[in-house]
This record gives structure tokens, sequence and C-alpha cells, in this order.
């Protein structure tokens, strides 16, 4: 090998380095952990929350969105790991009722800003909206990524199970909010939107951001659907869970994750996960 072949080898070798060390990836995971409610049996939150916590370890989740977490799950999520969090309970924006919430990695991110709003008419206070059975919001963080130098906002939510017009509402309200508040920075935007990929609801999340299982570089892995009723044979054909990013991120990886122990999921909902670049 001559000399100088030699040190154009060692200067792209070089080169990839820092450039892995200044883009590394943003694994991201949303999830409908599916509230604590005893009537579950054993599909009941304490007989599920091990596993749950397991999994979101063993993918190495820089950041974990959540839908349906009570305050003691809200409480469990957050003990013994890494993560701090951003969320209130959607009844008093304070701990009562579900959380739609965002842990992040406390040791690589540091929070800039972040709050929660309800998806009716009247955002800023605990609230329903339109045709919706209950309270929904939206949680949202701003956040510092000191790997990469840069800043990103994660936005959470989950659309009623009832209301058609509140779910086609809401995805119009989070449009003019996530525009508001990110009008420039890269965005990801997670939750349980209770609607399939060709209805309305999704049609206007994705005339200003894109499903990253239409655009992973590597294949999508995993089954289709994301809601499994706790049952081991659901068919898994509707997908009902989403992570959408801005044009700012690249999406290496995307997958509905169906890990399951003695033939029972974790929740009634399989969990989506993503590998980001900016």
């Amino acid at each position: 090998m001559t000399k100088n072949l030699y040190l154009l080898l060692v200067g792209l070798c070089l080169a990839t380095a820092t450039f892995a060390q200044k883009n590394q990836p943003i694994n991201i995971i949303t999830y409908n952990i599916r509230l604590n409610v005893a009537s579950d049996g054993i599909n009941a939150w304490p007989n599920r929350k091990d596993n749950v916590k397991a999994l979101v370890r063993f993918y190495d989740a820089d950041i974990l969105c959540v839908q349906e977490a009570l305050p003691e799950q809200f409480d469990d999520l957050l003990a013994n790991s890494n993560f701090d969090v951003v969320g209130v309970g959607r009844d008093d924006g304070k701990r009562k009722g579900e959380f739609s919430a965002v842990y992040f990695n406390k040791d690589r991110f540091v929070k800039k800003d972040g709050g929660t709003f309800w998806l009716s008419t009247t955002p800023d206070v605990p609230s329903k909206g339109w045709d919706a059975a209950l309270n929904r919001i939206c949680s949202w963080v701003k956040l510092y990524d000191k790997a990469n130098k840069k800043e990103f906002l994660v936005f959470n939510t989950h659309y009623d199970h009832v209301g058609v017009q509140a779910r086609i509402e809401s995805a119009k309200l989070l449009k003019r909010k996530i525009q508001e508040i990110a009008p420039t920075l890269p965005v990801v935007f997670t939750g349980d939107l209770n609607v399939t990929p060709e209805t309305e609801a999704i049609a206007t999340i994705k005339s200003f951001l894109i499903d990253t299982k239409d655009v992973s570089v590597e294949p999508p892995y995993g089954p289709t659907g994301t809601f499994n009723a706790f049952k081991w044979d659901s068919p898994l054909k509707d997908k009902i869970d989403y992570i959408f990013v801005n044009k700012a991120f690249k999406v290496q990886k995307f997958a509905v994750l169906s890990d399951s122990k003695e033939q029972r999921y974790y929740s009634d909902h399989l969990p989506v996960f993503v590998r980001l670049y900016f």
C-alpha cells in the first residue's frame, strides 16, 4: 500500500468516526401501557410493570412516550431509571387522571421547555372537546441533545376512543399547536391516535409530518397492527399507534415490537420503536 493511499484510508476512517460521534442515533418508543385496573386480572399493571420496564431498557430507549398512565404507573416508570419526565394528569392538570407523558434520558438531554394542552376548544384548561367521551391531552417537551448539540421537540398524545369529530378536530388543533410551538425545529410526534392510516385524522397530520414507517431506511419490522386487546391470537391488523417526524430527521429503523412472556403481551397495545438521526 502506498503512503498516500494509506493516509487517505486513515483520513476516511477518522472522518467516519467523527461523523458517528457527532450524529448519535435517538431511540424512541411510544407505548399505550394500559391503565391499571384490577379487573384485568392476570394482565393488571402489577403483573406487567416489570416486563414493560425491562422492554424499555432492552431497546435502549432514549425517549419513552406513554399513554394511559395513571399516577402510580407514571411513578413506576420513573423509579430506578435514568429518566426525567414531562406530563400531567388530564383531569386536573396535576396528578388526577391519565398521563400522556414523555420520559427522556436525563444524562443525555436537557429540558429547555415543556407543557401540556387539552384537545378541545379551550386547550389551556382541563376540558373535553367536541364529541369526545373523555378529557384528552398532549404533553410536549423541548430538549437539548448534548450528544448531537441540537434542540428538538417531542409531542405525545392520545386521541379519544369514541368521538369521530373529536379525532378530526384534535388533529387540526395539533397541527396548529405544533407549528406554533415548533415552527423551525426538528419535531417528533407520537401517540395512540385510535384511528387507522386511511382516516382524515391521519391525513391532517401527514399534511405536515411524515409517518416514520413510510420512510424507514431499513424495512419496517414486526406486525402491521398495534392493538392486541391482551389476546395472544390477535390478528394484529389495525395500526392505531404512530410516530411522526418532520424532515429534520432520518428514520433508520421502524418496528412494532411484539415482545411477550408466557404467551401474554405486556399491554393491550404493542409498542412502536424508531431509531432516528438528525
